[in-house]
């Protein structure tokens, strides 16, 4: 019988440290919780604060006339997207190369049927591209030489 009270004693005491165990393995499971919350909470943070300024960023992107007049060159469908984009927040220079854009394609088509001469001037008006562009890319505006203000005063309207 004694052997069944150590056997007792013992199975208790190993329960006593097993719970004793499980409570220190709780207790530091919380800590570890809370350790892994706080860590998430921040990262959180972070994450909010880059993402408004990816979006302050992409507004002012969007917003910039600079940007708005370099797409105004690419092709007509680039002139389409920035007319749209300059419908939203009109920009001066926005504007400007949009105007000088659409005239200029629209010489180009109308030199393009000329015969040998449209087709020689039709080079200049690439040239006259060039500078606009690097106008545009440089943030000035530039009127391209004898017709850049003819378009800018037939088309003020856009």
């Amino acid at each position: 019988m004694a052997d069944d009270k150590n056997l007792g004693d013992d199975l208790d005491d190993m329960l006593g440290d097993a719970k004793e165990g499980a409570k220190k393995a709780a207790a530091k499971a919380e800590e570890v919780a809370d350790e892994a919350k706080e860590k998430a909470k921040e990262f959180a943070d972070e994450a909010k604060a880059a993402a408004s300024e990816a979006i302050d960023d992409a507004k002012e992107v969007l917003s910039d006339g600079k940007n708005v007049a370099i797409i105004a060159h690419l092709t007509i469908i680039g002139w389409i997207i920035a007319l749209i984009m300059n419908n939203g927040n009109k920009t001066e220079i926005g504007s400007f190369y949009i105007r000088q854009m659409l005239g200029l394609m629209i010489l180009s088509v109308i030199l393009y049927y000329v015969p040998v001469v449209g087709w020689i001037l039709n080079l200049v008006l690439i040239v006259f591209w060039v500078m606009s562009l690097i106008g545009a890319f440089n943030g000035e505006k530039k009127v391209s030489p004898g017709i850049g203000q003819l378009f800018q005063d037939i088309f003020k309207g856009l």
